[in-house]
This record gives C-alpha cells, structure tokens and sequence, in this order.
C-alpha cells in the first residue's frame, strides 16, 4: 500500500490550525504530516497535550510532545485537567474536558484539528449500531463541523491505522504507546483488539465499507435537514423554544424528526426514541397546570405556555443571600449567572437610587415579597410579578434581586420598586454582564448590555 501523501489532507480551507496531540501514532503522523504541508502552504500550527493524569507515565508523555514540537517548531501548549469520575465513564469524561480545554484555547480564526482515522471511524459506528442509533448516530464522524463557534476538522478520516504506521515508518517517527489501550474494558478498546481484527481478516475492506456506509447515513440526514428547515425555522421562536401546537400537527415521525433536529440546534446530544416518547407523554401530555421537566442527555425539557424549552441544571439558590459590600466593585453571581455593577449616573430615565450609608446591600435569590413597583398601582406579590411577565417557574430563583437592608428595590431587568426608585440627586444604572444565556431572553436589554428599567 503506498504511504499517504502531505497533500491528500483536507483542511477546507482553514490555515490557522490547533492540535489536538497525544503523542500517539495518529495525532504524531497528523502533525508531521501538517508540519510538512507548511513548506508549501501558508499555514500557521499549534499543538496542545491535555495531561489527563491517569497514566503514571503522563509526565514522560508531555516531555516527548513538547521536545518533538520543539524539533518541528511549532508552539506547544500543555493542560491538566482532573477527572471526577462522575456518570457517563472515563472515557466520556475526558473527552468533555479535553474539548472544554480545546474551546478555551481556540482564536478566532482558528480551527481545531484532531487525529481521527478510518479505523476509529469504524469504531464509532459500531459503537453507535450497539446503542441502537438511527441515521444521525450512524453518521458517526464528519471530516469537518462546527465546535460552538469554531470550526472542528479531522483530514484523517479517509487514512487506515495502516497507511499512518507506513507514514510513520517511512519518515523514522517516534511516538507514545498507551497503555491503557490493552485494556479491553473500554468499549472501544475491545473493539480494537478483538472484533476488528477478526473483521478485517474476513474482510480486508470492512473498514472502508463501513466508512462508506457512515458517509451515505449522512447524506440522508443532510437532506432530512434540508427538507426539515423551514419546518423548523416556522415553530422555532427566538429564544429557542419550540412550538407544541405545530409538532402536534404533523405525523409522529415528522415530530421526533424536527425535535431531534431542535436538539441538535440547542447543542445538545441527540435523544434515543425511547426518551422522545417520554418527553411526548410525560411533558407535553402533561395536565395543563403542571409544570412538568425531563432529564435528557443531563438537560432538562420543560414545557411553558405550550412551548417546549431545553435548558440547563440551575443550580438551588432559594436562600442564598451575597453581601455587596462595596456596589462600585462588580459582584460575581453564582452559578455563572453573570455579573453585577453599579455605575454613577446623570442620565434622563429611572434609576436606582444610591443606598445610604447605614443601608446594607445584599443579592438575594428565591425570596416571596410584597412590591409597589414604579408605574403601578396597588402592590403586588412577587409571584404575581414573575407571572405578569411571563418569566418561566424554573427560571425565577436564578434572577438575582438586589435589597438594601430588608427593602427589595429591583430585579435587574425585570422591574424596579417604589422603594428603590431615584428621585433626585446622585443615582445608579445597573448593569447585569455576561448573563446566561437561558435567561437573556427574560430580560430587558438596552443597547450594550446594562439594564434599562421601564
């Protein structure tokens, strides 16, 4: 078999280039290979070894990396990351945060590439047969695709393990053997080591035929989600929820269709048939004054004002109580809800009041009250509040309300009380940054990102 050659690599178009590397046979030959295409392209590389801390041997590992990247030079990057051991496995575990780790690093006009061959190809598809996948599973590995914001390539896929140990051996490569590879209690690794080789004894080409078959699975979800746009641009409103009454209309195919689909737009992991179903009949067949949630790939749907929402795990703040000592200095909120500032100003407009200087202030989630807001008449209880603006139940702890001493004067964004109101002299505009992302469309924004109250 001819060993691949430099210019057999598929990059579409990306020249700013961050790699994932292991040390390893695949992601070794990968950067050579990328080291080599340099001298003929105007590309600039990267390299990053995520030290997992599960080998006695990651020290050894990491020294390798970066002396063969010092060879090729090219800049290495090095992280640790720390592994709970939390549901899903090891494997799932590292994988999340090597990819977390992969996300933070990335510029913007950088792409992620990986090491991923024809061999792991197979592996992922049968591994996907073994869940039970339809379509979308079985598609197993794309060569380019979207990571967020950025772009996640992987030029390998069309190379067997084979054509890289040539590579390797033609251009007298070095590199890491890991032990836990020989340990057959990862899924993969028994595919590796017992059942592929077998495979490709009986059939030379499985491997290939395989990946052909991952390709073909992926064209039929490319067209299902060509038909399926429109469809899911109509019951998809902007805040990413989706329309119960318009999925209700179509046949149950179609609807599972378009909530896999809503799924994949909200990033999360496709759902199994057998979750679909339950979220159809214990969510959305829910009685009317339920406010009824499922787990689904560690996120929860839930169901408001007969439209379905994915969201993520709030944390419980009922209760929580933060002293802000100093309102000039940004306070941090919990949960990565955002943050807090207050800033002097001499705007037209309503604003906080400043507090005095025996006031103490606080931020507190969670609490009941009873409220004159500005502009209204009568008081009203925080529930109704919440309510009248239609802010979802799940939602309502995790908006921070700002008290000077035991008086709420306003939720950022949401309203402001008589209470906290300024009527003349020095006063305060609020800003709440980098809110999550779930609770923006509940909030009322002005331009940039400080609060308005109205």
């Amino acid at each position: 078999m001819e060993p691949v050659m430099v210019n057999d690599l598929l990059l579409h178009g990306h020249r700013q280039l961050l790699v994932g590397f292991s040390g390893g046979l695949d992601s070794t030959v990968l950067l050579h290979k990328l080291s080599q295409l340099r001298l003929t392209q105007s590309i600039s590389l990267r390299a990053v070894y995520i030290h997992h801390g599960l080998s006695q041997h990651a020290d050894e590992w990491l020294m390798h990396c970066q002396q063969l990247c010092t060879d090729l030079d090219i800049p290495f990057i090095s992280r640790k990351v720390q592994l709970l051991g939390g549901q899903g496995g090891i494997e799932a575990e590292a994988r999340t945060l090597r990819y977390r780790v992969f996300q933070e690093l990335l510029t913007p006009e950088e792409a992620l590439v990986t090491a991923h061959h024809q061999d792991d190809q197979c592996e992922t598809f049968l591994l996907a047969l073994k869940r039970g996948s339809g379509p979308a599973g079985l598609s197993a590995m794309p060569s380019s695709r979207q990571l967020g914001k950025y772009w996640h390539l992987r030029p390998l896929l069309r190379f067997s393990r084979q054509d890289l140990e040539v590579y390797a051996k033609e251009h007298q490569l070095s590199w890491i053997d890991d032990e836990s590879n020989q340990d057959d209690h990862y899924d993969r690794n028994f595919l590796r080591l017992h059942i592929l080789p077998r495979l490709s004894q009986r059939w030379p080409q499985f491997s290939r035929s395989v990946a052909r078959s991952a390709e073909l699975c992926s064209e039929q979800e490319s067209l299902l989600d060509e038909l399926l746009a429109s469809d899911l641009q109509r019951c998809m409103a902007d805040d990413g929820s989706i329309d119960i009454a318009y999925l209700a209309r179509g046949t149950e195919q179609k609807r599972n269709a378009l909530l896999r689909r809503w799924f994949s737009y909200c990033g999360s992991l496709l759902p199994s048939r057998q979750a679909l179903t339950l979220l159809w009949q214990e969510v959305v067949l829910s009685r009317d004054d339920a406010c009824p949630q499922l787990m689904i790939n560690r996120r929860y749907v839930r169901r408001y004002q007969q439209r379905l929402y994915l969201g993520r795990v709030f944390s419980a703040l009922r209760g929580t109580n933060l002293p802000w000592p100093i309102p000039s200095t940004p306070l941090v909120l919990p949960d990565n809800l955002g943050i807090l500032r207050l800033f002097p100003t001499d705007t037209q407009g309503l604003h906080l009041r400043v507090p005095s200087s025996k006031e103490r202030v606080t931020v507190r989630f969670g609490q009941s009250a009873h409220l004159h807001l500005v502009g209204r008449q009568g008081g009203r209880s925080l529930k109704k509040i919440w309510q009248e603006k239609g802010i979802p139940a799940w939602l309502r702890e995790s908006i921070p309300l700002i008290y000077f001493d035991e008086e709420l004067v306003c939720a950022p964004g949401v309203f402001i009380t008589q209470a906290g109101l300024s009527s003349e002299g020095e006063s305060y505009c609020l800003a709440w940054q980098e809110v999550d992302p779930e609770l923006k469309p509940w909030v009322n924004f002005s331009s940039g990102e400080k609060i308005s109250f109205e």
